[in-house]
């Protein structure tokens, strides 16, 4: 237990730089913001418009579909 001051003092500067960090979020309305960007992504690839963006940009919908058929 030579280091135990020098790890002390690292785990009560990174607990401090870490909660202030998080003060800081909770200040910006950052977690608000996040939640409602995760809302709208969301909703966005459960629609239509997206679902049939994904079936159109995968080449290989073809072969999955036939290698399910097959097992």
């Amino acid at each position: 237990m030579k280091f135990l001051d020098w790890y002390v003092k690292i785990a009560v500067v990174s607990a401090a730089i870490g909660g202030s960090m998080e003060y800081f979020m909770i200040k910006t309305g950052f977690y608000d913001k996040v939640t409602v960007l995760e809302a709208e992504k969301k909703a966005w690839e459960n629609s239509p418009e997206a679902q049939a963006m994904r079936e159109a940009l995968n080449p290989w919908r073809k072969l999955d579909v036939d290698e399910r058929k097959h097992s």
